[in-house]
């Protein structure tokens, strides 16, 4: 065995070895998904406040349709399964937490001069305890915060004692910020029988909640208040603020409705004629055709190890913590344009040792890294994406009750509901829209799904490689969608022969995730 070889085995190990552990760290870190659905029943919350200023029954009747006959009833059972979610993932941290002690006294010093050292499993014991123990206090936070809230739904239903219950839960929690207790003991006095407004109030409620909530506690505030024109002020910015609501809950609707109802149409169609036709059919075509592979797993090995994982994960952020760059510090626009340049360099990095482990072997031949304008790419990018609609909504309802509101997401996406730059947002499209779709693709279904066809069949490529571009993005809730979108994107590939059809699939993919994001973050904040 050469050193190359002894060095790529041993960094191969310490590859699955750091994924494997990210992954597993993952499952204690919160889910976007559960998140995200919290943040749409806050604009259906706040759509509901919409009146036509005429009462037109159309327009009536068209707002029920999109937010539902009893849209609170909805949004409290959204809120309370959150609340659940949160107290089990409490549980379990609590748990573990009472395990640790009597891991810690596992390991004694040998010896008296060795007796100030701490031992290695005293000090994983102590990280994974305050690791454990900042987890318990998001989530006591995170219960706090959804219990203000289950009690305004409450309240607004006329269940004003359910409501002071569930304020007075608040209340008995002495670890959380003590604003969040002020702020359910002032939702209390608003509220009970003989209702009374605290001085800081106002202040605490626009601290503290947003949107439609917000907009509900400053309206009892005023009307206990007795006052006509801080009332009527609020209540025609809440109209404008529904209004607007009610118009991105439209735009958010329409096209997940569209492409998957003609996603549904594709694929009762696509399957329909694979059954009657086989080997003729859409979904056969290339099929079963490999690719002639001239590199071994060696060379494979080589690309995903050295050029993705030790230059994207070791090589790139060392050398980026010694450029003299100012730090973000809260600059949504600056942060967005760090993450484009730490992805461009990854990807730069992973393309020269691409290039560099197959250049020996050029000119391939002409069904590698194809890109053909004229080529029928264009339908089967926009019918892969239409396709993956409806697939990945009962993908994701599956993966929600599988982890429960754990198994972490992707950063970049809770940056991007929470921030309302248009620059920044502009260059997270790039980032997540156009230079992602150019060098994964280019990666997995270009180089890694084409080179596992050399020991596997097409549909075993298809599955590997959808698995491990689950897998890089390193979190666990994200594995089986990402899988799935994966497999969608490689049947694209592989039928098409084409490389600008998953590229638009997956460009597709992103720009709508991301426009869904702007939408929802901008009608909340």
């Amino acid at each position: 065995m050469t050193l190359k070889r002894i060095f790529l085995f041993l960094l191969t190990v310490v590859t699955i070895l750091f994924s494997g552990s990210t992954l597993l760290g993952s499952l204690n870190k919160p889910q976007f998904q559960s998140e995200l659905e919290l943040y749409q029943t806050n604009i259906v919350l706040l759509a509901t406040e919409w009146q036509p200023s005429d009462n037109d029954e159309n327009l009536q009747s068209t707002k029920k349709a999109i937010l539902g006959v009893k849209p609170l009833n909805g949004a409290l059972k959204q809120y309370e399964e959150a609340r659940t979610s949160a107290k089990t993932n409490l549980e379990n941290a609590q748990k573990q937490l009472e395990l640790l002690p009597s891991e810690s006294t596992d390991v004694i010093p040998t010896s008296k001069s060795q007796s100030d050292i701490p031992p290695v499993n005293n000090v994983s014991s102590l990280v994974k305890q305050k690791q454990l123990q900042q987890t318990s206090n998001r989530l006591q936070e995170s219960i706090a915060e959804l219990n203000i809230r289950i009690g305004i739904i409450q309240a607004r239903q006329g269940n004003s004692d359910t409501a002071m219950e569930t304020w007075q839960q608040v209340q008995k929690n002495s670890s959380i910020n003590p604003q969040l207790r002020e702020t359910s003991q002032t939702l209390i006095g608003l509220w009970q029988k003989s209702p009374r407004v605290s001085e800081d109030a106002e202040l605490l409620i626009k601290d503290n909640l947003k949107g439609w909530f917000r907009y509900s506690a400053l309206e009892k505030t005023y009307q206990i208040q007795q006052n006509p024109e801080y009332l009527n002020n609020i209540k025609v910015i809440e109209q404008r603020a529904a209004e607007e609501a009610l118009l991105k809950l439209t735009a958010i609707a329409i096209l997940p409705v569209l492409g998957g109802f003609i996603g549904i149409t594709l694929l009762i169609f696509t399957f329909g004629q694979w059954i009657i036709k086989r080997k003729e059919a859409l979904l056969a075509r290339n099929a079963e055709v490999r690719w002639i592979t001239p590199w071994d797993g060696e060379t494979i090995l080589q690309v995903f190890v050295v050029g993705f994982f030790l230059m994207g994960q070791l090589l790139i952020p060392l050398v980026w913590q010694f450029l003299p760059l100012p730090s973000p510090d809260g600059n949504v626009r600056l942060e967005a344009l760090y993450i484009l340049l730490r992805y461009i360099l990854l990807a730069s990095g992973s393309l020269l040792v691409l290039y560099l482990s197959i250049k020996q072997f050029l000119p391939l031949g002409e069904d590698w890294f194809r890109f053909r304008l004229r080529d029928g790419w264009l339908l089967w990018g926009i019918g892969g994406y239409c396709a993956v609609i409806p697939i990945f909504i009962v993908v994701s309802l599956i993966n929600q009750q599988l982890w429960q509101g754990q198994g972490g997401s992707n950063p970049l996406l809770q940056t991007v509901l929470e921030s309302q730059d248009n620059l920044a947002l502009l260059i997270f499209f790039s980032t997540a829209a156009i230079a992602a779709p150019l060098f994964e693709e280019f990666l997995f279904r270009g180089f890694l799904l084409p080179s596992l066809t050399r020991y596997l069949p097409v549909w075993g490529s298809i599955l590997v490689s959808s698995f491990l571009f689950a897998a890089v993005h390193l979190s666990l809730s994200e594995v089986l969608p990402l899988t799935v979108l994966g497999i969608v994107l490689g049947v694209v590939y592989t039928r098409s022969r084409n490389l600008l059809a998953p590229m638009l699939v997956h460009s597709l993919w992103n720009s709508g995730t991301l426009l869904s994001l702007f939408l929802l973050g901008s009608s909340t904040n």
